[in-house]
């Protein structure tokens, strides 16, 4: 991969980007208020998938956008409790806290190891 396949890579996640939040925009404000705290819960859970693209969000708008033409409001669509929503999209998804506390059961592992060795 060179440079110019970055940039070009990075523009295209732009566009994508912008695309993305135009259709957030064109949500009923209940759905956009929620889709926001859905954002920002899964940014903070760190699922690994969301570096990959807008998938999963854009997934979350289709839904979003099939509720509000049904004329639904929005938490009749996730429910009361939108951060159970949330650990339900993804429950199968690794994320960095996984992956952060696998690196946390490895090094205490190596250094139970070390300890372990010196006593011997």
């Amino acid at each position: 991969m060179n440079i110019q396949d970055i940039i070009e890579g990075k523009k295209k996640w732009r566009e994508e980007w912008r695309t993305h939040m135009a259709r957030v925009k064109a949500l009923p404000q209940d759905y956009q208020i929620v889709y926001k705290e859905i954002q920002r819960y899964l940014f903070k859970v760190g699922p690994v998938e969301l570096t990959g693209g807008t998938g999963l969000l854009a997934g979350i708008i289709d839904f979003f956008e099939e509720g509000a033409a049904l004329g639904k409001g929005v938490l009749e669509v996730t429910g009361s409790d939108v951060a159970a929503f949330c650990d339900d999209l993804i429950k199968d998804s690794k994320t960095y806290a996984d992956i952060y506390q696998e690196s946390v059961g490895q090094e205490v592992s190596k250094a139970m190891k070390k300890v372990t060795d010196k006593t011997k």
